[in-house]
């Protein structure tokens, strides 16, 4: 293919793009009006078919014409003479959203299914500025958008392009890392429980609610009370636990397999490139030098099956707001594969250097809110209302205190700070450990803390700022913690490396 690529004028999405913001504003339509939908569904025979369907046209037809619009004015470009890249859109109302080259720090490359079945790709840029994505460019071809990212993740000043086919051959990118099947099924059995939980929770109250609106009998709640008090209180509550259990692994696997499916990650240029996942693609391309902080996850049974997973946090402007959607994560490497990465953000493995241990009043004070606070408001509570009987509150309380204590204590005996010259490591946890890492010359500010109570036993907290997130460290040695921040005070001023 031969032909002139200049993003120095002004360029619109590709034509089937009409098609693709057609079905996206198709499917917003469908989900904010779902509810009466289904009623509408359910009450389908009293309704007036002339005015229903006649409804649905104008919806669609409206729809149509609000697409091909917001694809006619939708034009992007490079500024090259100020540095900047340009997307102008609107139909009655204009906007224009400028980005500076030189803060761009992660250029995503998407496909959902109506994408892939278009043909077209989506393109989204990401800066240290925002908790959201800066601009997005919905219907773009691959090959188009491969020299674009190219162009913009790697800050280049270079002429326009006459020779596409050039380009191809330049960002050709060389294959590193690539998460298998196997890996990907381990991380879906073996993490993510209190999100499958959630989400299942919240798709059952959901459907429950609604039915119940509709005063629907499609569920028999007697039938299944009934069948329940038949079977013994042990094996109903082992056939609920059961039940449950199941299902959230089975929602691990699946959202795993379908989220990140032919997990690769490349070396291009200057640049590292994953792509993922099976129905909806994505293609991110990032800068290793602005990765801010790097979390390493894995529990007892994901170290047993040799897998881990990596997050990536890059800056942001408020880390707290950012959606879990758009954070950076390799699920499912193993040992070899975890080096390689690190290697590749890094540019070394990390070194964990002297250990520093919190005090044990940490334990005391953790035990206090998260083992006696409970058991006392479940005293209370049971006195007062008499939920169960004593023999069972004793029952409950005893399994809450093993568990809480097992659950305190590993936590506190993995909780550790480790200080390197070029690193800063943070290990805590009690089932899924969590190893955070940041180099010290990426630091923005440090606060130290002391409580009043804290003074005669010399304890203290210190907590790091980043651009991309914080490490705490609390109850340590407060001498040894005033020492360490006058050494990252020094490192932080006398580094030079550049992280954005």
């Amino acid at each position: 293919m031969n032909k002139s690529v200049d993003f120095s004028q002004p360029q619109r999405q590709s034509l089937p793009g009409i098609l693709v913001m057609f079905a996206n504003s198709l499917q917003k339509t469908v989900r904010a009006l779902w509810p009466m939908l289904l009623i509408w569904l359910v009450k389908f025979d009293t309704l007036n078919k002339l005015v229903f369907f006649g409804s649905v046209a104008g919806v669609v037809v409206l729809i149509g014409v609000i697409s091909y619009l917001q694809y006619l004015f939708f034009t992007f470009h490079i500024d090259e003479e100020n540095g900047e890249f340009v997307i102008q859109k609107g139909v009655l109302n204009k906007t224009r959203i400028t980005i500076q080259l030189h803060k761009i720090q992660q250029v995503n490359i998407n496909q959902s299914l109506i994408q892939r079945l278009v043909g077209v790709h989506k393109l989204e840029i990401d800066t240290a500025g925002s908790d959201k994505k800066e601009a997005s460019i919905s219907a773009i071809s691959h090959e188009l958008a491969t020299i674009l990212k190219e162009r913009l993740i790697n800050h280049s000043q270079l002429e326009t392009i006459e020779n596409t086919e050039n380009i191809r051959e330049e960002v050709i990118p060389t294959s590193l890392i690539k998460i298998g099947l196997p890996s990907l099924i381990k991380i879906g059995f073996t993490s993510n429980y209190i999100k499958s939980f959630a989400l299942i929770f919240l798709f059952f109250t959901t459907i429950l609610e609604n039915l119940q609106q509709l005063n629907s009998e499609v569920i028999d709640e007697d039938k299944v009370t009934n069948y329940l008090d038949t079977l013994p209180i042990i094996t109903s509550f082992l056939v609920i636990v059961g039940f449950f259990i199941g299902l959230v692994l089975v929602v691990n696997l699946v959202r795993t397999i379908l989220k990140y499916f032919d997990f690769t990650i490349q070396k291009s240029k200057q640049a590292i490139i994953l792509s993922y996942g099976l129905l909806s693609t994505k293609n991110t391309l990032l800068n290793p030098n602005k990765v801010q902080k790097i979390k390493i996850t894995q529990n007892y049974f994901q170290k047993k099956l040799d897998v881990i997973t990596i997050g990536i946090h890059q800056a942001s402007s408020d880390v707290e707001k950012v959606k879990e959607k758009d954070q950076i994560e390799v699920p499912g490497c193993n040992e070899n594969e975890r080096d390689a990465i690190l290697k590749l953000l890094l540019g070394q493995l990390p070194q964990k250097g002297t250990m520093y241990l919190p005090n044990w009043r940490k334990l005391a004070v953790n035990t206090f809110f998260f083992l006696l606070v409970p058991i006392a408001i479940s005293l209370f509570l049971n006195h007062k209302t008499e939920f169960v009987t004593w023999t069972e509150w004793f029952i409950y309380a005893a399994f809450f205190c093993v568990f809480a204590g097992v659950m305190l204590w590993f936590s506190f005996k993995n909780y550790k700070l480790f200080v390197s010259e070029d690193f800063i490591i943070k290990q805590n946890g009690a089932w899924d450990i969590d190893t955070t890492i940041i180099e010290p010359y990426k630091i923005q500010a440090i606060e130290t803390q002391q409580l009043f109570w804290q003074k005669a036993t010399n304890i203290g907290s210190v907590t790091l700022s980043t651009a991309g997130g914080t490490v705490s460290f609390t109850t340590g040695n407060y001498t040894e913690i005033k020492q360490l921040v006058n050494y990252w005070l020094y490192e932080v001023e006398t580094w030079e490396k550049n992280w954005m």
